[in-house]
């Protein structure tokens, strides 16, 4: 999250004028930081985290074995949420925002949104969103509903306009579910609100992520005023980033690989 201010000063000039347009078009910027796995603990007490403020939550991905939906750039997944019910998404990534419909640009249910993560490395995304109960992902796993009911017909024609031909929601196989906790919290020095995600692989394996969202007007200011705090705070800046989602996919389709070997 906080070293992408200083980072973003190192991009060219033509990568600084394609990020600058795609915040224009976004409606929000997530500022992302993956906490080296050695320093979950001091990072913790460095921000006053309580554990047992968090929210547990559960996240299922649908994808073919070889991970061909994300190779085109699609993520379809639903989630069960602690005390809220559930929900499910299809997101494309990368996206221009100017180039989406206007009729899709006007739903209540599409977020646009640019992440951003310490080196430079930024992606656009439209996430089209819809609403479920707590235990539809759950059945799905368990083979008692089909995938596509998971989906709105809205969410099901977003689909089908961008994933493979040939390759329909109820052929995908069912990756995970990875357990999580959510975190919420503010620090009385820092102004904006942070949020933790600690992701739970079945392999024994973690990653811990702090984030914090902004207007797209604001991402500058907010990156660096982060990068200030959490220095201050003593948070190691400097580790290696990981994606939770790409990290997810490629353990179950490893999974899936064996299974069928």
């Amino acid at each position: 999250m906080a070293s992408t201010a200083k980072r973003w000063t190192a991009l060219s000039d033509e990568d600084l004028g394609r990020l600058l347009s795609l915040l224009k078009g976004a409606d929000s910027v997530e500022l992302k930081l993956t906490v080296p796995e050695g320093d979950y603990r001091s990072a913790a007490a460095a921000l006053g985290m309580d554990p047992l403020q968090a929210q547990l939550r559960q996240v299922f991905f649908f994808d073919t074995p070889e991970l061909t939906l994300n190779g085109a750039g699609v993520v379809v997944r639903a989630r069960r949420i602690q005390g809220k019910g559930g929900d499910s998404v299809v997101k494309l990534r990368p996206v221009v925002p100017d180039q989406l419909p206007a009729s899709l640009r006007k739903s209540p249910n599409l977020v646009v949104e640019v992440d951003a993560m310490p080196g430079g490395t930024y992606v656009c995304s439209a996430a089209l969103k819809g609403p479920g109960g707590i235990d539809d992902a759950r059945e799905v796993a368990q083979g008692t509903r089909p995938i596509r009911k998971l989906f709105s017909k809205q969410q099901r024609a977003f689909y089908s306009e961008h994933a493979p031909e040939g390759i329909g929601l109820d052929d995908l196989s069912v990756l995970g579910p990875i357990t999580l906790l959510k975190l919420k919290f503010s620090v009385a020095e820092y102004t904006r609100p942070l949020v933790a995600e600690l992701w739970f692989y079945p392999d024994g394996s973690r990653i811990l992520e702090l984030s914090t969202k902004c207007p797209p007007s604001q991402a500058f200011q907010t990156a660096a005023e982060g990068r200030g705090f959490l220095t201050g705070r003593g948070v190691d800046l400097s580790g290696e980033q990981q994606t939770k989602t790409k990290t997810a996919l490629q353990y179950f389709s490893k999974q899936l690989a064996a299974a069928s070997a």
